[in-house]
This record gives C-alpha cells, structure tokens and sequence, in this order.
C-alpha cells in the first residue's frame, strides 16, 4: 500500500488515562462504522487497499497518553479529506476520554517529486558532458579509434598489423610512437621500448627492409648506435631536434620518412653525431637514401627526368592510386621547393610545411620495400584473371595482394564472408546485381568483371568496370 498511497493523514492523539495501540485502532473503526456511508466505510476501503493500515505509536506519562497516527490513503483529495475529518469525531478511546486532531495531509507525491528534482540536478551536474564535439570531431575520433585499435603485438612488443608480413618495417622507440604512426596510416611499425634492443626486433631486421625513426635527442642516437651492432638497419630518420615522434603531426612524420638517410653513408667511426649526419645529408643531397618506389612512381607524369646539361628547377614527389581511372583516383603530385629557391620562398618561410600529404602518400612511405620488389598492378591482376580465361575470381585488398582467389561460382559467397573485406574484386564473368548488390553491404568500392550486368538499382558506393575498359 505505501507504494500506491497519494496521500498520509497524520494525526496526534492525547486520553486522560493509559491506552494502547490495540485500543487506538478498534475506536478508529468502531467509531466511524456507519458514519460515511458504504463507499467510504474503512473496513471496506482496507480491503480494497485504498487505505493502508492503521499506524500507531502511544506513551504513556503520568496517567495520561499521547501519541501519532499515520493512516495511508488512495483516495482522490476529497474522500481522504472526509477520512481525515471523520478521525475527528472519536471522543473515547477504550475506557478514556480522548482527542484526535488531524495536523496534517501529506501529498506523497509531492515528496517524491521534490526527490526527483533534486537527483535531477545532482545528474545534470555530475552526468553529462558540457563540450559538444563537432562533426568533424566526431569522424576524426572515429577514425582513430579504429586505427589506434589496430595494435597488435610481435613476440611481446607493441607493432602495427603488418609487421609481421609486410617487406619493410620502421623501428621506433616506444608504444607511443607505434599509436601515432597507427593514427596517421603507418601499420609497419615495431617498438624497441628502451635502448636495450630486444633479440626479436634484431632478428627482424635480419629478414626486413629497415628503417630506424627516433626521436631527435641523444636517446634515438645510442637506440640507433645499439641497433646497428646488433641488427642490420638500411635506414635512418630522426625528428626535428630535442622533439620526439609521438610529437610530430602528419606533415612532419611523411616528411621525415621521405628524407631518410642510408645508414651506410653516415659516419661509422663510434663518436659520430648521427642527427646532425643526417641534417647534413639531406641539405646537400650527399648521402641520400635511394628513391622509394612507392614514393615515385615510374607511371606518373610529375616523376619525368630534367635535362641532364641544365640545372634543376624543382622535383615532384607523386604517388599513383591503383584504382584511378577516369575521374575517381589517378597521380597526386606534392610540389618540393627547388635547391636554388628564389629570394621570395625564402622569405615565405620554409615551404615545407605547406606541403600536403594524402592517405596515398603516408602509405607509399610506410611501405619502403626494396626496388626491385615490384607488385602487380590492377592491369596486370585483370590480364591474369580475366584476359587469360582462368573462370576465377579474385579479391584484393588496398595494396593490390591477392587476398583470396576462389572459382567465379563461389564469387557470392566468398566477398559476403571475406574477413577482412576486400577492397577489389577482379571477376572472370558477368558483374551481376547480386555481386554489386554484396559489393555495397561488404564495403567494397571496386569491381572489375568480364562484362557488365543490366542494373535495376545499381549502388553508388560501388564502381564497375570492365575489362576492356582497363586493357584497352
């Protein structure tokens, strides 16, 4: 009942002689039976639960007794009104003369709603956030959740995903600078976590193309000096000096991983001071580590070779995207400042920091594989499967491997529950609905078929293209 009740009738009593709660409850209902009527008789509303039960609490004191009584109602006001009125009337209680007065009706509701005001303020103080993340907040943290979540672990070390199968890794120093290569695209990447190399990074780099990316402080030097004792590293790059690489903002990153040095070129003699051998490297061009070939592609227009009797005006760094075609991808050319700038960019300041790094490009640098390792292209992944009649399909991922090769029947069923999704599928049949239609729900953005199906609704996620469209 008191979880139903809207309403207590509090009343005091005071009889001039020693009472109990017994004799309290039976003048209640002696007393009123038959005063109210049947809709209002107190047996009655008890057993219906529209009263709760009698509360009493009686001392006695020098041959007289007072107390409280509590009477729970779910009444509407009015009847509880007449309830309360009607204890009033009670002139004796057992043999004593007595006294009922009513002080008071408490709206239960009202309390509660006090309550649930003052925990209100209680959450909206303690419980909510008062920044507003903008949209442009909201996809970033997004994106960096899903990378930052990428790290993984080589035998008991922090590492990107593709350690462990990729030609070519950067060694770093701690978990730290492993996050922030992980959050600019970089998975290749293994930490050392002190400057006592461990057996299983310098066995690593036994196998792997190396470059060693440390901070630009004297720890970096002895990591790098410990490092090429007990390892074999290719290359070197070192932050800005006094930064480390956890520091460092995109631009900063791509662009000290483009100007890394070979680590035979530098001084072997013991003392020598790496960081300011590598400064030295790549403001006069001595020693520079040989070009990427990610990093400059032979099939894009910015990469064509100066006169060889002139001096040089500028250079281009590009990296080509291996879906491009038409309008949906293609060359991305990073102007570099030329070695003899003008009075006028000088004064610009240093032009490097304008510079403009795509997805593209951190990837091409995060994979600095040796040149003569040289992967498929999509031509040739499509000259393979379809040109050549296999009757196979065969999913690629964003760096053009082979992730999975299945019969074109199973085609269906293989992009649906491919784990990870791929990023292409090359198909040696028709482009169907139902393929586009998987394509779409699985993420993929490409698909290159024999020929083309007849779409009803054809999704917009998803680019098809045909085989004589890429051979032609």
């Amino acid at each position: 009942m008191d979880d139903t009740s809207k309403y207590l009738i509090h009343a005091s009593i005071s009889a001039d002689g020693v009472v109990e709660r017994s004799d309290v409850v039976g003048a209640v209902f002696g007393q009123t039976e038959g005063l109210l009527g049947d809709e209002l008789d107190l047996r009655d509303l008890q057993q219906s639960s529209k009263v709760g039960r009698i509360d009493v609490q009686i001392d006695s004191e020098n041959g007289h007794s007072f107390g409280q009584m509590t009477i729970a109602s779910s009444l509407d006001k009015a009847e509880t009104a007449i309830l309360a009125a009607s204890l009033e009337t009670l002139t004796r209680v057992g043999p004593c003369q007595a006294v009922i007065e009513v002080t008071n009706i408490e709206d239960v509701r009202e309390a509660k709603r006090r309550m649930v005001v003052e925990r209100a303020k209680e959450l909206l103080a303690e419980s909510f956030d008062d920044t507003v993340m903008s949209s442009t907040e909201i996809l970033e943290a997004v994106k960096e959740s899903v990378r930052v979540e990428d790290i993984t672990e080589y035998q008991g070390l922090p590492a990107g995903p593709r350690v462990a199968d990729s030609d070519a890794i950067i060694v770093v120093e701690g978990r730290a600078d492993v996050l922030t290569l992980l959050r600019y695209g970089i998975k290749n990447a293994v930490a050392v976590e002190g400057t006592n190399v461990p057996d299983a990074v310098a066995g690593l780099t036994q196998e792997r193309t190396v470059t060693a990316f440390l901070d630009g402080d004297r720890g970096g030097e002895l990591i790098l000096r410990e490092l090429s004792q007990v390892g074999d590293v290719d290359y070197v790059a070192f932050a800005p000096d006094g930064r480390s690489v956890e520091d460092l903002d995109r631009a900063s990153v791509v662009r000290a991983l483009r100007n890394k040095v070979a680590l035979s070129s530098l001084p072997d003699d013991g003392d020598g001071d790496f960081r300011a051998a590598v400064a030295a490297a790549n403001g006069t061009g001595a020693g520079e580590a040989p070009t990427d070939p990610h990093t400059e592609s032979p099939t894009t227009e910015a990469s064509s070779t100066p006169p060889a009797d002139g001096p040089i005006n500028g250079s281009a760094d590009a990296v080509t995207d291996p879906t491009a075609e038409g309008g949906n991808g293609g060359t991305v050319a990073v102007e570099r400042p030329a070695d003899a700038a003008s009075e006028n960019a000088a004064a610009d300041g240093d032009a490097a920091d304008a510079e403009v790094f795509t997805e593209s490009e951190v990837e091409a640098v995060a994979e600095a594989v040796d040149p003569a390792d040289e992967r498929p292209s999509l031509t040739d992944h499509v000259q393979a499967v379809i040109a050549d009649e296999s009757g196979m399909a065969r999913l690629l991922n964003d760096g053009l491997d082979i992730d999975d090769e299945v019969a074109v029947e199973k085609v269906y069923d293989t992009v649906e529950y491919a784990d990870p999704a791929p990023a292409i599928v090359v198909v040696d049949g028709e482009a169907s609905q139902k393929l586009v239609d998987i394509a779409a729900q699985r993420g993929v953005g490409h698909v290159v078929a024999r020929s083309a199906g007849e779409y009803v609704k054809k999704p917009v996620s998803v680019r098809v293209r045909t085989a004589d469209q890429l051979l032609d």
